[in-house]
């Protein structure tokens, strides 16, 4: 069988951040142009004459990146899986991805595609994952080559480069590779692209290669990727989170509300006593009311994510001082949830509204975008010279508003908290940020913290921004917003890389 390459996107929590882990609040997440790749082959092409009494089946895992190889047997009767090889080569997302997504083969086949199943396992799984270089921090590595803080500077790097030389060893040597990331989610966006390449690979689903969200007619099978890939993150993860990161990594952009997490329960999952795919058609049948909404930015507007290089904040634990202080101060934390629940629901109405004044009055949207791109925001209301481009204006200064809210009230929470959910020096960042020409939005993504800041820029204002920031030791990603969720890919991303870069070589 050929091999099956299967892609997943990164994303950004713009609004929603804390608030997110409870239902019904809902949360504004971007999918991006960030992938995370997974390839499954069979490690054997054909089937050795002893196989049939085999008890076991060989799962090879490869990440280039890391310059990793890890080995395992997969119990073909209960669906363990050992390491063969040391312990620091593991990956526990991709090795519930695996169990999982073959425990869901099991559970939904007939007996006669058991059989062929079988044969598919006994061949072994060659399991290759590939992160696009977004996902982690190269920061360093340009400061070493002497390079300015430009997303120029990080396209120079080659795609899928190693990780290793994150490290502070100057020897290089056997060093493990020190992974610095940029926040959009790697785990979850691994985690679904190996469960939907071995979910298609097993003919459990058959997913679309089509790239555009709205062609899309695979929803039962997205549906079942979802289930897998929530179930193997969380568990991986040892808790069930509020699932928006695997989420946007199946459907794409959208407004997200999480699933009850009784729907995962994890003593259910590691009851050993119930065979795997049993626990999966539970699983499969139980009541996923999580709830999610197409969303995407308006037109002529884009996402920027910058890398302020201050070191990183752990999210656990602060979503942890977050849910003490909850306990701790019952009255004044509900009433602030509830002023930035209404921050984030005005953002989202002025986002949608704007949309809509897209689609009605294009000319009178466009004109104003244009306009308002150069100027700052305390300039915008002057160029209302109509009431088709006064209503666009409008709702640009109270999406602009509306951020400013949210900002408020997660420094609130994080100085009651006791944590930097917008620490000073990301506040000051922010504010010169948010007084630029042409910019509409700028935070803090997810649980706030030092790792990252976003802005949403209007029309062609974003490489003054980018210039701006890296004159304040902050890096412009190279990440734009891209709607598009879990899909099938065509090729070998690296060989189209390849390719891309080659054509994209002007000779004079």
């Amino acid at each position: 069988m050929a091999v099956v390459v299967a892609s997943a996107p990164g994303k950004v929590l713009m609004t929603g951040g804390y608030l997110i882990l409870e239902r019904p609040n809902a949360g504004l997440v971007l999918s991006t142009n960030a992938r995370f790749y997974a390839f499954v082959k069979p490690l054997r092409h054909e089937i050795k004459r002893d196989s049939w009494a085999w008890a076991w089946t060989d799962v090879r895992l490869t990440s280039p990146q890391l310059s990793r190889e890890a080995l395992y047997k997969l119990a073909l009767k209960n669906l363990t899986i050992q390491a063969v090889s040391s312990s620091d080569t593991r990956n526990p997302f991709v090795e519930y991805a695996v169990q999982y997504a073959v425990a869901a083969a099991y559970a939904t086949f007939d007996h006669d595609k058991k059989e062929l199943l079988l044969k598919l396992l006994l061949q072994g799984l060659d399991i290759t994952i590939l992160g696009c270089n977004d996902f982690y921090s190269y920061r360093n590595e340009i400061e070493r080559r002497g390079l300015p803080l430009t997303p120029e500077s990080l396209a120079t790097l080659p795609p899928f480069s190693s990780i290793t030389f994150n490290t502070g060893d100057a020897d290089g040597g056997n060093c493990k590779p020190e992974v610095a990331k940029t926040g959009l989610g790697s785990s979850a966006a691994m985690t679904t692209a190996v469960v939907a390449a071995l979910l298609h690979y097993l003919d459990v689903v058959k997913l679309s290669p089509s790239k555009d969200h709205r062609e899309r007619r695979d929803i039962a099978d997205l549906d079942m990727v979802h289930k897998i890939a929530q179930t193997a993150h969380c568990i991986a993860q040892g808790k069930v989170g509020s699932g928006f990161d695997v989420s946007s990594a199946v459907y794409g952009s959208q407004r997200y509300v999480r699933f009850s997490p009784e729907v995962i329960s994890s003593t259910q999952v590691a009851d050993k006593a119930v065979p795997l795919p049993d626990v999966i058609t539970e699983i499969l049948k139980g009541t996923w009311d999580h709830n999610t909404t197409e969303f995407s930015l308006p037109p002529l507007m884009t996402l920027l994510l910058g890398e302020p290089g201050t070191g990183g904040s752990s999210t656990p634990s602060m979503v942890g001082a977050v849910k003490k202080w909850q306990k701790s101060d019952p009255q004044k934390s509900l009433d602030t949830w509830k002023r930035l629940s209404e921050a984030n629901s005005a953002l989202e109405m002025q986002l949608n509204l704007l949309s809509i004044l897209a689609e009605e009055q294009w000319n009178a949207y466009k004109s104003v975008i244009d306009c308002c791109s150069m100027l700052r925001s305390d300039k915008w209301i002057e160029q209302a010279s109509d009431p088709n481009k006064e209503a666009v204006i409008k709702a640009l200064l109270g999406a602009k508003d509306a951020m400013l809210g949210i900002r408020n009230h997660m420094r609130l929470m994080g100085e009651a908290a006791g944590v930097p959910i917008e620490p000073e020096s990301q506040t000051q960042l922010l504010d010169a940020t948010m007084n630029l020409e042409g910019v509409l939005l700028a935070g803090v993504p997810g649980a706030g913290g030092y790792d990252a800041v976003f802005a949403v820029t209007l029309g062609d204002s974003s490489s003054n921004v980018t210039k701006i920031w890296s004159s304040l030791n902050v890096l412009a990603l190279l990440v734009k917003e891209d709607p598009c969720g879990v899909c099938l890919e065509s090729a070998d991303p690296r060989t189209n890389e390849i390719t891309s870069a080659v054509s994209s070589i002007h000779i004079e």
